[in-house]
């Protein structure tokens, strides 16, 4: 019996080390002065002092884009992909008020396609570069038989800085107005769905499948969305009170982490339009309505919420900023929330 390599299980170390080090200027140029070592150290070490803040608290996440990368993969479009996980993490601690300061990845795939991997690090730099954070570190594995051959996973984390006075939700209550803020499409959600769909219908991601004004493929991968600048803005405007960014299980499973016991949330779905990739889906896969409010965000993946009082300054100045934005509801007594249509 012959010898057994590395190579032959299905693992190059050489082709991961030079893909690895092919991403260096990329990384670099993600740099902030917080950053305190130098590319290929073992751990990223970023500065713990915090100009300006009497009171720092650390605030942290991680997630993935799931199934989204099986449809970018078909696609041939993946450079989004790495710009959906930081994008989906930033507005995960944006909701608790946090500028983000660093970035980690984790790429794993059956077999490290250089090309591929460098599209995505480059999103991610994209992305990391836009919100002012360090792409700090990362891991790339190749895990033959884990993975299906030309498929990959991204999984990323962020850590960022809030001080302790300014963390939201903060004087969340009843009689609050909720301000609803335009999404670019599914961002990193609903995509087991979408890919049954796919091959179900044999569907053309290159093909406008007709009411979309745009190949499905473009509208399906659109990036999710950083609502950091946006938000940047608001907050010297107005008292905000409390953020929901709307991910997997919609409005009605995210709504209410943002909310105080005691209190719910009156939703009027009528106040906005969908996307129109929304409707599309929902009529061709045959939807229930309400499942699909509460496996996409429909339109809407944040809420700002805000005093009545400052209901229409804070659509004003989010519609500055670049965002489409409109009252949907309000808070109430009770739990949960209730769609008024």
């Amino acid at each position: 019996m012959g010898g057994l390599s590395y190579r032959d299980a299905g693992v190059d170390i050489d082709k991961k080390m030079a893909a690895v080090g092919g991403i260096g200027a990329l990384v670099r140029s993600t740099f902030t002065p917080g950053v305190l070592h130098e590319l290929g150290s073992f751990g990223g070490m970023f500065s713990g002092r915090f100009e300006g803040l009497e009171d720092p608290i650390l605030v942290a996440t991680n997630d993935g884009v799931g199934t989204k990368v099986r449809a970018g993969v078909k696609a041939g479009r993946v450079r989004g992909l790495g710009q959906d996980i930081v994008n989906h993490c930033v507005d995960d601690i944006l909701v608790q008020g946090a500028e983000p300061l660093f970035f980690l990845d984790y790429f794993a795939s059956s077999v490290l396609e250089p090309a591929v991997f460098n599209e995505v690090i480059e999103g991610i730099a994209i992305a990391c570069k836009e919100a002012g954070a360090a792409l700090l570190g990362g891991e790339t594995a190749e895990m033959p038989g884990v993975y299906q051959p030309g498929e990959f996973d991204i999984v990323g984390c962020i850590v960022g800085v809030v001080d302790r006075s300014k963390v939201w939700p903060r004087g969340v209550k009843a009689g609050d107005a909720l301000i609803g803020v335009r999404s670019d499409g599914l961002h990193t959600n609903g995509f087991s769905l979408v890919n049954r769909l796919i091959e179900r219908d044999e569907l053309d991601l290159d093909v406008d499948p007709g009411p979309l004004g745009e190949s499905l493929g473009d509208a399906l991968l659109r990036p999710h969305r950083s609502y950091l600048p946006a938000i940047r803005a608001l907050r010297t405007q107005v008292d905000i009170h409390g953020l929901a960014h709307i991910t997997g299980g919609g409005l009605q499973d995210n709504l209410p982490r943002v909310l105080p016991e005691g209190v719910g949330a009156e939703v009027d779905r009528g106040a906005w339009t969908p996307n129109k990739v929304f409707s599309w889906l929902v009529e061709t896969a045959g939807m229930d309505h309400d499942e699909s409010y509460h496996v996409f965000n429909m339109g809407c993946a944040l809420v700002v919420i805000v005093d009545e009082s400052e209901a229409d300054k804070t659509i004003a100045t989010l519609t500055a900023a670049g965002e489409e934005a409109w009252r949907i509801g309000g808070l109430v007594e009770g739990a949960g929330v209730t769609f008024t249509a």
